[in-house]
């Protein structure tokens, strides 16, 4: 610890804080344009100057200068600093004006009018008139993608966006090139970034010259509602801020979770709104001499009650990436009802058992925990895909603490370094049995860590029991490498879907004499299960449902809808309230922002009404009564932002030698990362990214 005097106050800091920690510790503002806390220090815009007592006769800039850089005094007295003298006020007057010499003030068109930090300090720390009256210069604007809107004459080169996207986001695509008036920010080669984060810069830029450009003159700020709730486009569970006007999103923002997201989100999260009013499902619909008809809800209820009576309890349902506990809770209670065990909410041929102890499918180190380990092994995993955010944190972790990895599976740029060790069985057997250098590795760390992918343990060709040796041989390289001990858990599942482990968690599994979701497909087809619901399920062979009657409650006109019989519209995350848990256990819940569209109803309570026209009325009628049913059978689900630990005891006991030898391979079932759920491909701007992807792809090859 040091001690610095502020602004005549003794304060005593950590001795590795700059000036400008020490000062917001003191409670002292400084403005600031390129710091940023969780980018590197660049000293561009030198507006945080502050006044050292002792120092050169000049301002200096507290972002660049640490406490234990300063000189005590000729009596020993601790090092002092001022950040309200006449100095530092001339001193940060003239940096303002120069930093508006040449930006175009065109602020009433601007689409960061309202959030512009540059307009907040100009009029904090400026002065009324330029002295400046020769001509601005101009730079041409660039194009580097559909997602973020450049107009470049703005900007006042903080590098804010370049450190991002090289540190954070692990691309090399901006930079600073040019110098004096040539000086610009560019993509090097003059193409779209390629990154699955590149939105954030647009929340970094302190001026306009990044903005959004789906958003672009649309709203203000001031006009918008703010709703903070989380997103589920994967399994991470962004705290995120819808923003909207009226029935309509306009915008989805981050918001800091330390634990979770940081204050970043990727950019099917912040972009993905569009999707959410095309291709909506507003109406019933029932399906009438080979047509999908128009029906009033009293008609939809009547043709399926028909055909439940029909089926008797040869019913199945499939809760699809999307749902919500409250739904998958409700659906569940209504199909045991019916006297069917039919129900699924694993991707297809998982070897998931429902009878395992939650350690054995949750991210048990929890995400910031990816920041303490030291060797990490991927197992059919592709981070960057399926969750860009975890994805982010590993390379935060490699960057800082040459955290040392190595992947089976995919040979993918993950944006950092990694020894591949293959992509198939044999690769994993080597690391079980030790014959890999690696494996090594893993033996030597302290907090070694095992993330394995649903692509792993899902293996559609080879079948369950190749899942299942997967997840045993996974826990014995935990079990032998002490990545299982009292201290650190450091086996972790990561999933893809945002509804998967709350499914888990209430037993939305196969229950006595049911079967999985691909053995559910199967029995559609040779007829043994004639009512089918899907829960928002798309993500399957539609084709293969042979002559079953399907009721699809969801939300978009996607590939479940397309073959249903009876369409019962539901509503997407930001227009309901629905738990969901995420990769790690943590119980979230999302916060309606604005109503469904149309005769669009809350999933569970269409669930709720269906039960009463099948004579199995379920015992609640609002959604807090439900939550009572839900909380008293799975009490860990009404603590809020909570992580149920598992037992690391149940993990050690899946850990298993095998013999048996598979012929198979690791891949991630995430193939396109902007076209994984149906609001992304009813999207237009997730559509343009992945069409953009694809051909970045092909040129690369």
């Amino acid at each position: 610890m040091a001690q610095i005097k502020v602004d005549g106050e003794l304060i005593e800091v950590p001795d590795h804080f700059t000036l400008m920690q020490a000062a917001e510790a003191a409670g002292a503002e400084i403005p600031r344009f390129c710091y940023h806390e969780r980018l590197s220090v660049a000293g561009n815009c030198r507006m945080c100057l502050v006044e050292v007592k002792g120092g050169p006769p000049k301002p200096q800039a507290s972002c660049a200068l640490g406490v234990k850089d300063l000189r005590p005094g000729p009596d020993g007295e601790p090092p002092e600093m001022f950040t309200n003298t006449p100095m530092v006020k001339k001193a940060r007057e003239g940096v303002m004006e120069f930093l508006l010499i040449n930006h175009p003030l065109d602020c009433p068109i601007c689409d960061q009018g309202g959030e512009c930090d540059l307009q907040d300090q100009a009029m904090a720390y400026g002065i009324e008139a330029s002295r400046y009256t020769e001509s601005k210069r101009a730079v041409e604007n660039k194009y580097i993608g559909p997602l973020v809107k450049t107009i470049m004459t703005r900007c006042i080169h903080c590098t804010r966006c370049v450190r991002f996207t090289t540190e954070v986001a692990g691309i090399s695509e901006l930079g600073l090139v040019g110098r004096g008036e040539d000086a610009e920010i560019t993509t090097y080669l003059e193409r779209a970034m390629s990154s699955e984060l590149q939105g954030n810069v647009i929340d970094l830029c302190p001026v306009g010259a990044l903005t959004s450009r789906p958003y672009e003159f649309t709203a203000r700020p001031w006009e918008l509602t703010k709703t903070e709730t989380i997103d589920v486009m994967d399994a991470v569970g962004s705290n995120i801020r819808v923003d909207a006007r009226g029935r309509e999103v306009m915008r989805v923002l981050p918001r800091i979770n330390e634990d979770i997201n940081e204050e970043w989100i990727s950019d099917k999260t912040r972009f993905i709104w569009d999707g959410l009013k095309s291709q909506r499902l507003d109406r019933p619909y029932v399906r009438k001499k080979g047509r999908l008809e128009e029906a009033s809800w009293d008609e939809a209820f009547k043709t399926i009650a028909r055909a439940a009576r029909k089926a008797g309890n040869k019913v199945g349902a499939i809760a699809g990436d999307l749902a919500g506990v409250e739904e998958m809770f409700a659906l569940k209670q209504l199909i045991a009802s019916l006297g069917s065990g039919h129900m699924d909410c694993r991707p297809a041929m998982s070897a998931i058992d429902p009878g395992m102890d939650r350690a054995a499918y949750i991210f048990n180190p929890a995400i910031a925990g990816i920041e303490q380990a030291d060797a990490l092994l991927i197992i059919g995993a592709n981070p960057r895909r399926e969750a860009s955010l975890v994805n982010a944190r590993i390379r935060k972790s490699w960057r800082a603490n040459g955290l040392a990895i190595g992947l089976i599976g995919d040979r993918a740029d993950l944006t950092y370094d990694y020894q591949y060790l293959g992509d198939d069985f044999a690769a994993l057997q080597s690391i079980a049995d030790g014959s890999s250098r690696f494996a090594k590795k893993l033996k030597n760390a302290e907090r070694p860590l095992i993330i394995i992918g649903e692509g792993a343990l899902s293996q559609n060709a080879a079948g369950k029991q190749a899942g299942r040796d997967v997840m045993a041989l996974a826990s014995k390289i935990a079990q032998d490498c002490g990545a299982l001990s009292a201290e650190w858990n450091g086996f972790g599942v990561l999933h893809n879907g945002a509804g998967r482990v709350g499914g888990l968690d209430i037993g939305f599994v196969p229950q006595a004499g049911g079967v999985c979701s691909a053995d559910q497909i199967d029995l559609c087809a040779s007829g043994d299960i004639e009512l089918m619901f899907l829960l928002g399920a798309d993500e399957y062979d539609m084709s293969a449902l042979g002559e079953a009657m399907v009721v699809y409650i969801g939300s978009h006109g996607d590939a479940g809808a397309h073959r249903a019989d009876v369409i019962l519209p539901a509503a997407t995350y930001t227009e309901k309230s629905a738990t969901y848990v995420n990769t790690e256990g943590r119980v979230q819940i999302t916060t309606r922002a604005v109503f469904p569209p149309g005769e669009a109803k809350e999933d569970w309570a269409i669930i709720r009404a269906l039960s009463a026209h099948l004579k199995k009325t379920l015992p609640y009628n609002s959604l807090t009564e439900l939550r009572a049913a839900l909380y008293q059978q799975h009490p860990h689900l009404a603590r809020i932002d909570h992580i149920e630990p598992g037992s690391v005891e149940a993990l050690r006991a899946l850990a298993k030698p095998v013999k048996a030898t598979h012929k198979l391979s690791f891949a991630s079932p995430i193939e396109d990362f902007y076209l994984t759920n149906p609001i992304a491909r009813a999207s237009a701007v997730m559509g343009e990214c992945a069409q953009l992807a694809q051909g970045m792809l092909k040129a690369a090859e």
